[in-house]
Parts: structure tokens; C-alpha cells; sequence
């Protein structure tokens, strides 16, 4: 494979203390570098979104989460103050430098689509969506998501662009590709240390929409269809949600029937502890927005993949994945609450079983290599 220059644009500082969205982008990174890549990766971050308010760039609360990654080279990956040239880490001198000569531009959710004295120069520029539908949508309804200043477009919604999927194409053509996993980062775990099935996630990231008839709603709405599924099947599940205290009324629906909620800063907030926490649990209860449900669009989540590939056994809300992956060992699918109680019966039984088929799972269709080498093809950037 030819070595290619590439900058990825991701999220990883600009809303710090999320281990899983920080992992989301590490998987690209450092699985583009396993394949011989010159990889250099950037994050515009918006200057009314730094934190405490007022803060500078450097002395903000996500430069100092960028700094303290150890899985970072601050020679290859630069915190950038939209619309300026003010950096943390690579310089901005360097990072023009790097693009100028960029086979290829990965930007996560069109992060970089403002900055354009650095994106133009790259001829193959391609925008990667990990939320299929929204994207979709909020283009369609004449929100800039960034999708003009991109000439490629791939996605995890496996189904965007057949017939079977109502997700609007935006008049371009979608590359599939699933969330990939650098298997040498998530060894296969030892026995759960957790007594529990576990999840790490957001109650709601943003508003529900309408459209097409659908609604695309959050893990709020998905998870309330649940709600009694700890007492159906008198297995414990720990939730490391971020969900605000003023939802009193789901707070006290959710204590009632049994869930356990965790801190997701504490116990996930960064990545040594996001990839601790899914080793130390039973299984994983995948619970979509859902608008994945809704539009059948074929999400598959990083999160899913990351405690399949550590062995653990993973339940997980129908989007449509199971067109483009095996389901019924390892990964189990469910619809409604008494399919979920059933597989989660069905994973309590088998454990030992499942957890062997989760890891081969991921080892077969998540593998970064094999993910990722067949993306860069059919990008066309080599």
C-alpha cells in the first residue's frame, strides 16, 4: 500500500472528559499510523466553547486534556482556535506546512470545513459522518454541516444510499464503512470484574428532529422503552450516563426499576479508564438514539466495537446492522424489551461462549487494518 500523508480532523478536546469520544478518533489515528501512514491529526476548537469561559486557548480545561493523552505527539496533532492561528501543540506553521503536501483530508463530522486555508490544498477531501441520519437531515433542512467543502463522503449508517433507508443522500454517494477497532489497543479481558452489564453514553446529545415523517429522536427515547427490562431479568446494569439532574422524572423512573447510574467523568472520562471500565464489565447493553432506529439507517457503534474486541459480549438495539454483520454469538440484536430480556438471558447463560464470539467478531469485520486499508481504496487516495 502506498504511504500517504494524511490529516484527520476529529473531536477529542473541544468537550473533554469523554474517554469514548476521545477513542472514536484514536481509532483512526492510530490505525491509520499501524498501516504506514503519515498521519497528523487536528481539532478546531470554537472560542465561545472554551472552558472556564474566558479562558485562553492554552490555559483552557480541553488544552489540558490534549495534553495529558500519552497517545498523542504533540509533533503530529495540533488543538487549533478556530479561525486563528493560535495552536496548542504542532504549530499552526507546521500544520499548513503538512496539509499543503496531504494526499488525503479525514474530517470527522466536517470539524474542519471552516478552516480553509487548510483544507483547499488537499485533493482528496472526505467527510466522515459517525451520525448518520442527523447529518443527513440537518443538511436537507439548510444547516451547514460541511458537507460543500468535501469531494468524498463515507459513513457508519451502512444502509444511507438503499433502497430500504429514508435517510436523504444530499445528492452525493455514500462510501459504508464500519467504526474500526486497533485490536492491539483492546486485548481480549479476563473474568468481568463488574457483577453488571454496562454501557457509557449521553441521555441526550442534542434535540430530536422531524423528517420525512420520522422522528429522530436520542438514547432518551430508546432507553425509556426499557425501562423495565433490570427487574425482567434480575441482571444488574450500571449506566455511565450523562444526563442532566434537572430530568427528575426519568431520573426517578430509572432508580425505580433498578438501573445504576455511574459517573461518566469518573468512570470513563478518559481513555485509560473508558477502555478499564468495558474490561472490567460483563457485557454491554447498546442502546442507539433512536433516530437510528427509526430510519434503520445501519449504525453500528465504536462503542459496541470496543467491548466486543475486549472480549465482552455485546446486546445491542436493532438500527440494521445485522445486514452487514453477524449476529446470534457475541453480538445479539433486539427490537423491543422482551427480545432485549431474552438475549440478555441468553448472554447470562452462554457467557463464557459469547465471549469468545465477541472478540472473533471483532477480529474478523472491526479490525482497523482490514477496515481502514479498505476505506483509504475506495476514497480513491492512493
Amino acid at each position: 500500500m502506498e504511504r500517504l500523508k494524511i490529516l484527520l480532523a476529529g473531536m477529542i478536546a473541544g468537550d473533554p472528559w469523554q474517554g469514548g469520544a476521545t477513542w472514536a478518533v484514536l481509532q483512526y489515528l492510530l490505525g491509520l499510523r499501524r498501516l504506514g501512514h503519515d498521519v497528523t491529526l487536528v481539532e478546531p476548537v470554537e472560542p465561545g466553547s472554551l472552558s472556564p469561559p474566558g479562558s485562553s486557548l492554552t490555559e483552557s480545561e480541553g488544552a489540558a486534556y490534549f495534553r495529558r493523552l500519552p497517545l498523542l505527539d504533540d509533533q503530529q496533532a495540533a488543538l487549533l482556535l478556530a479561525g486563528t492561528q493560535q495552536t496548542v501543540g504542532m504549530t499552526y506553521a507546521a500544520l499548513l506546512e503538512f496539509a499543503r503536501d496531504a494526499d488525503l483530508l479525514l474530517d470527522i463530522s466536517g470539524m474542519l470545513s471552516r478552516e480553509q486555508t487548510l483544507l483547499e490544498p488537499i485533493p482528496v477531501r472526505a467527510f466522515l459522518d459517525l451520525d448518520p441520519g442527523f447529518n443527513q437531515v440537518w443538511h436537507e433542512t439548510g444547516e451547514d454541516v460541511g458537507l460543500d467543502a468535501h469531494n468524498r463522503f463515507a459513513t457508519v449508517g451502512q444502509a444511507i444510499g438503499t433502497p430500504t433507508c429514508p435517510v436523504p443522500t444530499c445528492g452525493v454517494s455514500w462510501i459504508p464503512t464500519l467504526p474500526p477497532v486497533v485490536l492491539e489497543q483492546w486485548p481480549a479481558a479476563g473474568a468481568p470484574q463488574r457483577d453488571a452489564v454496562t454501557t457509557v453514553g449521553h441521555w441526550r446529545s442534542y434535540g430530536p428532529i422531524e423528517h420525512g415523517g420520522l422522528h429522530y429522536g436520542q438514547r432518551a427515547h430508546s432507553l425509556r422503552e426499557l425501562i423495565s427490562l433490570p427487574r425482567r431479568t434480575g441482571t444488574r446494569f450500571e449506566l455511565a450516563l450523562g444526563i442532566h439532574p434537572d430530568e427528575t422524572g426519568d431520573l426517578e423512573a430509572l432508580d425505580a426499576e433498578g438501573w445504576e447510574l455511574l459517573d461518566p467523568v469518573e468512570v470513563a472520562g478518559t481513555p485509560d479508564r473508558y477502555r478499564d471500565f468495558i474490561a472490567e464489565s460483563k457485557a454491554e447493553l447498546g442502546v442507539a438514539k433512536s433516530g437510528y432506529v427509526a430510519s434503520r439507517c445501519g449504525w453500528f457503534s465504536d462503542r459496541s466495537g470496543c467491548y466486543l474486541a475486549s472480549g465482552r459480549p455485546v446486546v445491542a438495539q436493532e438500527t440494521g446492522f445485522s445486514d452487514f454483520l453477524p449476529v446470534g454469538e457475541g453480538l445479539l440484536t433486539f427490537s423491543s424489551v422482551e427480545e432485549a430480556t431474552a438475549a440478555i438471558d441468553e448472554v447470562e447463560r452462554g457467557w463464557e461462549r459469547h465471549s469468545l464470539a465477541a472478540r472473533a467478531l471483532a477480529a474478523e469485520h472491526l479490525d482497523s487494518d482490514r477496515v481502514l486499508a479498505r476505506l483509504i481504496d475506495r476514497l480513491g487516495a492512493g
